[in-house]
């Protein structure tokens, strides 16, 4: 399996040079959106509902002080399979042209965020886990909405 160094690694290479925000951001919807279209996750590492979103704490280790993201050389992307690889494209294309604040602020709106911080106000530190269960549940009830209006 991949690790969410791989998949940062992958983003990088796809979307070019990103803030340590937008990068964390995207990581966080290609595990989402996989647990819903692949139905497993992409990564093991647990992912933390920070004051501003959600947040791989190993990636944070590794980029903490920077603003701007070149490289992820700790990751190989060549660890995605073509499936992965589709469905990291797929978030790109729908979140990517998206700011970093943009990101933070719709994951402050949806419901694994603000399930996981429990009633914290939106500056309090946390490290509660986003669950994957969380994020399944609620991008599948997402998912199966559009394909309901689309018909």
């Amino acid at each position: 399996m991949a690790n969410a160094h791989d998949v940062a690694a992958y983003i990088l290479a796809k979307a070019g040079p990103l803030s340590a925000m937008k990068m964390q951001k995207l990581c966080f919807y290609s595990q989402a959106w996989s647990l819903v279209w692949d139905e497993e996750p992409l990564f093991t590492e647990r992912i933390e509902a920070w004051a501003n979103g959600p947040v791989v704490r190993s990636l944070y280790a590794q980029h903490r002080g920077q603003w701007e993201i070149h490289s992820w050389p700790s990751g190989n992307a060549d660890n995605l399979t073509p499936d992965q690889k589709a469905s990291v494209d797929a978030v790109l294309d729908a979140y990517g042209k998206l700011t970093a604040q943009q990101l933070s602020d719709l994951t402050h709106s949806e419901r694994p965020w603000i399930k996981a911080r429990a009633g914290l106000p939106p500056t309090v530190r946390s490290e509660a886990e986003i669950t994957r269960e969380s994020m399944r549940d609620f991008y599948a009830s997402l998912a199966s909405r559009s394909d309901t209006e689309t018909v």
